[in-house]
């Protein structure tokens, strides 16, 4: 649409599709709102849309994946989780444990991480483990420790969900809903993420390839949810002096490809703590939105990936540091005006 076009006006494109039998998805952007049109089984002429009021240009997407990609909107979309910007120049950084273990460590972590000066608490509350006999989080009462916990240090949360009746659980306590990277394609979940409009991360499944990482994104998207931050974690490959292998060339190609932000968690993508603060400076220098950082103030006693965790002054040494890496790529701290830096 142009830049002046009134809700009118995409009211009226979104009735013209519908009248087809198809489903118009209105994505607003800064500038102008983009209409994708899904459930055409082959080519639509553009005739039937150019000359209705406020319509731009009508652009056929060749992608399979149609919501998120560029041909649809070229320029980057804005994620806002509890008033905090991801993605369009605004770079977050999401921290805190790997897993919720009881009240006191929780908030003990997102103090620190607040004052590190991280923008979003992470915890885990469910936790898929590779074994059975891990710890396997709290659940719910560790969901409301997380709500509690970010009331008070003012901090908005995000936590995963494993299925669709932990979904519930997940909206109702936190601002922004996690696909773990073992559920990149439980699309049942992802349908009924897309249902719900809480933002929603999805972590790269351990052999996805970019594609499959957009598709995961469409499902989301095609259910009427267009607030989806994708994140970089690593894959699994033959290397073994790291967990897994951090693909920073994954942010490159997937900005080229899609308007969605994209960060990346160097904690699953190392697997070791020393590598996390080094993989985070170069995600930032490599123009990623944003980093997901595990931070332990007590990582031998962790009850999950404490080996991958970072103390709160290593967070807060590698916050100070992004000022200086960010305007490489155009890009500024949430919150952080670019005059400011």
């Amino acid at each position: 649409m142009t830049v002046g076009a009134s809700p009118e006006d995409v009211a009226r494109v979104t009735a013209q599709i519908e009248a087809l039998g198809l489903r118009a998805h209105p994505i607003p952007g800064a500038q102008r709102v983009a209409i994708g049109i899904t459930g055409n089984r082959e080519s639509l002429d553009p005739v039937l849309f150019e000359s209705l009021p406020g319509v731009l240009e009508v652009i056929p997407v060749s992608h399979p994946y149609k919501l998120v990609s560029r041909e649809v909107k070229r320029e980057p979309t804005v994620v806002s989780v509890g008033g905090v910007p991801v993605g369009g120049g605004h770079f977050a950084v999401f921290a805190g444990p790997c897993a919720v273990e009881d009240a006191e460590q929780t908030l003990t972590i997102a103090r620190a991480v607040r004052a590190a000066g991280a923008h979003i608490l992470r915890g885990g509350a469910y936790k898929p483990r590779t074994s059975p006999y891990s710890f396997q989080g709290l659940g719910r009462p560790g969901l409301e420790i997380l709500r509690d916990v970010s009331r008070e240090v003012g901090l908005p949360v995000v936590s995963e969900a494993l299925d669709e009746s932990s979904l519930e659980l997940v909206v109702e306590f936190c601002d922004m809903v996690q696909v773990g990277a073992r559920s990149m394609q439980n699309f049942p979940l992802l349908r009924a993420c897309g249902k719900q409009r809480k933002p929603v991360l999805i972590k790269r499944g351990m052999a996805a390839t970019i594609e499959e990482l957009l598709m995961a994104a469409e499902y989301v998207l095609a259910e009427g949810n267009y607030q989806v931050v994708l994140c970089e974690r690593g894959i699994r490959t033959f290397a073994n002096h790291t967990r897994n292998t951090l693909d920073l060339a994954a942010v490159v190609a997937t900005q080229r490809l899609s308007h969605l932000p994209i960060i990346v968690d160097p904690s699953h993508g190392t697997g070791k703590r020393h590598k996390v603060i080094p993989l985070a400076r170069a995600a930032a220098a490599v123009g990623a939105d944003g980093v997901m950082i595990e931070v332990h103030h007590r990582p031998g006693r962790a009850l999950s990936d404490g080996s991958q965790a970072v103390l709160p002054d290593e967070l807060a040494e590698l916050v100070r540091q992004l000022p200086i890496l960010l305007p490489l790529t155009g890009r500024h701290l949430a919150g952080v005006s670019p005059a400011a830096t």
